[in-house]
């Protein structure tokens, strides 16, 4: 998914002068091949996290197109006033490229953690996030923050991940539909796609048949698009690898008080508090009920 953003930002630096990346002492071999053969569209600046967003906002003013590359408690909670003031205030096109989302670090503890960005995200105006479920979906992030005029954040896990998707000639701004059914929906977004359709395949064997819905982009929110997707749906779960209360489903949740919808809204996501249990991946999310067999567990129990 990483190698899919960057290979079609890289890629759009033969046919523009003005894309620039900036890294945060992060992403080494990367960017190798760019730094050779684009020398002047790279630099390194690296662990002053706050100087770099200032940097990449100067150089927004200037005319370019601004990426800033690395993990992401280093890209927004280190440096949020920074991204606040200098970025999205004057909504500056600088692209915020987050490596790292949720869980992804799993082994390396709370300070790699990203558990709560969205949380941050939905405090800043103007900031469009996205956050893909697979390499299709990370390539159309990067396609459109190449022609957004505002500010973007993309968040990202690290690489390997499988295409679910097998075109990409569809909108990335709206809700896409992965798997239908009848009933009950999932809605997520990220590389949480893995344990839902996992999930999907297990509520079949017992007769319950979910739809299946990705949102790759989460701010702002395609809550109309996303509703006329649920129709006929009487119960809505929200997968997400974050703070239950912070992220997708916490937005989803004021907009089901808005437009009381004839759905039942449910949120899957990581207890609030400090990550202090040290497991893989997989480990941390059965702990935390975000696992195939927690979630449709929880589906079956509503069901």
């Amino acid at each position: 998914m990483r190698n899919s953003f960057i290979d079609t930002i890289i890629d759009e630096c033969s046919r523009r002068d003005d894309v620039f990346i900036i890294s945060g002492d992060a992403g080494l071999g990367v960017f190798d091949q760019f730094k050779v053969e684009h020398p002047d569209r790279f630099l390194n600046l690296g662990i002053a996290e706050q100087n770099m967003i200032s940097h990449a906002a100067g150089m927004a003013l200037a005319g370019y197109k601004v990426y800033v590359y690395n993990i992401i408690p280093f890209l927004l909670y280190r440096c949020y006033e920074q991204v606040r003031n200098d970025i999205c205030y004057q909504k500056l096109p600088v692209t915020l490229v987050g490596i790292g989302c949720g869980l992804t670090y799993a082994m390396q503890g709370m300070t790699h953690y990203s558990v709560e960005d969205l949380g941050l995200a939905r405090t800043l105006p103007n900031l469009r996030v996205f956050s893909p479920m697979d390499p299709v979906q990370a390539k159309l992030a990067a396609q459109y923050s190449l022609r957004s005029e505002d500010p973007v954040f993309v968040r990202l896990a690290k690489r390997g991940e499988p295409n679910i998707h097998a075109h990409d000639a569809f909108d990335v701004n709206q809700p896409q539909l992965v798997a239908e059914g009848q009933g009950v929906a999932i809605v997520f977004h990220g590389t949480v796609v893995s344990e839902t359709l996992k999930a999907r395949e297990m509520l079949q064997s017992q007769g319950i048949s979910p739809r299946v819905i990705s949102l790759p982009m989460v701010q702002p929110l395609p809550f109309h698009e996303l509703q006329a997707m649920l129709d006929g749906i009487s119960q809505v779960f929200v997968v997400e690898e974050h703070y239950v209360d912070s992220g997708l489903g916490a937005s989803l949740a004021l907009e089901h008080a808005r437009a009381n919808p004839p759905w039942r809204l449910h949120c899957l996501g990581i207890v609030p508090g400090f990550v202090h249990e040290i497991r893989n991946q997989d480990g941390m999310r059965e702990f935390y009920g975000i696992s195939a067999t927690a979630i449709a567990r929880r589906v079956a129990e509503v069901m």
